[in-house]
C-alpha cells in the first residue's frame, strides 16, 4: 500500500511540474531555458521537479491576463455607467423643471382668466397683458 502512495505522489508531481513548465511563459524561465527545464524534468522526475519549483519557478508574477481589443459590453464598462446614472438624473431634473413650468404658466393663465373686462377695451387691454404674461414668462426661464 505505501508503494503504491509514494509511486502515486511521484507520478502527481511529475505532471504537476511538468504541465507548470510547459504553460510558463519562456521569458519568464529562471536559471536555464524552457527546453532545458523539460528535459530536466523528463530524466529526473522528482529533483527536476523539485528543482523547478524552488529555482527555475517564476516568483511574485501573477498570470498574464489577455488583453482583448474588442470593446467591453455597456454594463460592464464603468464609465458608461457613470454618465448613463447622471443622463437619468438629468432628465429627471429637466422633467421636474417642465413640470413646475408648466404648472406655473396654468395658474399665469387661471389668474388672467379671471381678471375678465367688458368690450373693446378688454381686447386691446387683454393685447396689453397678453404680452405682460410673454415677458412673465421670459423671466420664469
Amino acid at each position: 500500500m505505501l508503494r503504491v502512495v509514494v509511486v502515486v505522489a511521484v507520478l502527481v508531481v511529475f505532471v504537476y511540474g511538468l504541465v507548470d513548465v510547459i504553460r510558463t511563459d519562456p521569458r519568464q524561465t529562471k536559471g536555464i531555458s524552457k527546453p532545458a527545464w523539460i528535459v530536466v524534468q523528463i530524466v529526473l522526475p522528482v529533483i527536476g521537479a523539485t528543482l523547478w519549483f524552488l529555482i527555475g519557478r517564476p516568483r511574485g508574477t501573477s498570470p498574464a491576463r489577455p488583453t482583448y481589443s474588442h470593446p467591453i459590453a455597456p454594463d460592464d464598462d464603468p464609465e458608461f455607467l457613470r454618465n448613463l446614472e447622471l443622463r437619468r438624473r438629468k432628465q429627471a431634473e429637466a422633467d421636474r423643471l417642465k413640470k413646475l413650468k408648466d404648472e406655473l404658466d396654468a395658474k399665469e393663465r387661471k389668474a388672467g382668466d379671471s381678471k375678465g373686462t367688458p368690450g373693446n377695451l378688454g381686447s386691446e387691454s387683454g393685447e396689453a397683458s397678453g404680452s405682460g404674461d410673454a415677458q412673465g414668462t421670459d423671466e420664469v426661464k
